[in-house]
Formats: C-alpha cells, structure tokens, sequence
C-alpha cells in the first residue's frame, strides 16, 4: 500500500493545479525528477496471463489498453462499443487514465478507470464502473515490469433472478495479483 501512496498525492497536487482542465485530458502523465518520461518504455505491454495490454506512447500516455472486461480494447478519452458473444453490446466510457513514473526508483504505476461500462450478455446485464492501479518496478533494461494489480470495481447486475443486485467487493481483497508485464514490441516513433 506504500507504494501506491506517491501516485494518489502526486495525482491529488496535479489536480489541485490543473483545475478542471485535468478532468478535460484522456491521460495524464507525472515523471518525478528533471528527465522526461523514458523512451525505452514505450510500446506495448502485455501481461503474463494474457488479459491485460497497454500501449505506452514515448511522452508516456496511453495510446490504448485491452482491459480485463470482456478483453476489450479501449481507447483513452473514447467510449468504445463492442458485439458481444451472446448478442448484444458493451459499451466501455473510459475516466481519466494516468502515468507516473519514478526515475530513481524504476518505479512505474499506471490508473486505468472505466467510469461506465454496460455488457448485454444474452438477456442479462452487467454495469458499473471499475479501476484498476498497476505499480511496481521496472527492470533496468526496460523489458519487464512487476506490478501490483489493485483493483475497485462496483458492478451491478440485473438477471431474471436478480434485479439491480450490486456485487459485493472485499477491499481486503488488494492486491489483487502481481503480474508480469513483458514488453513486446517497441513504440513506432
């Protein structure tokens, strides 16, 4: 829990700066000390179980993650509409997603919400909203990252027998894993 605290006080004082205009942006990208965010850790990375992807470009924002929900591949900043295997749709709106890396640290956390999601799944309903904070070191040859996965998710769900039922979620449930990120190919730019 230690770790994640310099993310949620450094994205506190930028907000606190920013104003409004922060909520406007996508993404928003924090790198302590004078060096710009590091260039080798752009591309894309993939985690060893396969679920997650996250496109980082060179400045270090997101281009695009495949997120846990349905793998599904959204974009900062867009909502994303998707077929779904049992017919109809899911429709993911992404929050405001963030980067902050720690130079002397190796240390890299990334914050991907969805502030609405709704998934038809035959004649079934599932939505909420969800986020997800990664944070861990990165290797010195920037090819592998352990992160933290911290997960806060409130879903709800209407079926035939149950209507508007919201899940429960065990916050002692954090982390949720450790998962290896490898990255898998280098950015184009």
């Amino acid at each position: 829990m230690k770790k994640i605290y310099p993310f949620f006080i450094l994205n506190l004082f930028i907000l606190l700066l920013a104003g409004c205009s922060a909520q406007r942006q996508a993404v928003e990208v924090i790198v302590d000390g004078n060096d710009p965010f590091p260039k080798n850790l752009a591309g894309l990375w993939r985690s060893d179980n396969n679920i997650w992807d996250i496109y980082l470009e060179p400045d270090g924002r997101i281009s695009w993650a495949v997120i846990s929900l349905g793998a599904v591949k959204v974009v900062p900043g867009r909502t994303t509409t998707v077929p779904m295997k049992l017919g109809g749709k899911g429709v993911f709106k992404p929050g405001l997603w963030s980067v902050l890396y720690l130079q002397r640290q190796r240390e890299l956390s990334v914050e991907i919400s969805i502030d609405y999601f709704r998934t038809e799944l035959g004649k079934d309903l599932i939505y909420g909203k969800t986020r997800d904070i990664f944070t861990g070191s990165v290797s010195p040859d920037g090819s592998l990252w352990q992160a933290q996965r911290y997960s806060y998710p409130e879903y709800t769900v209407d079926t035939k027998q149950y209507k508007n039922y919201k899940l429960p979620v065990d916050s002692n449930e954090n982390p949720k894993e450790i998962l290896l990120f490898r990255k898998i190919t280098a950015s184009n730019k």
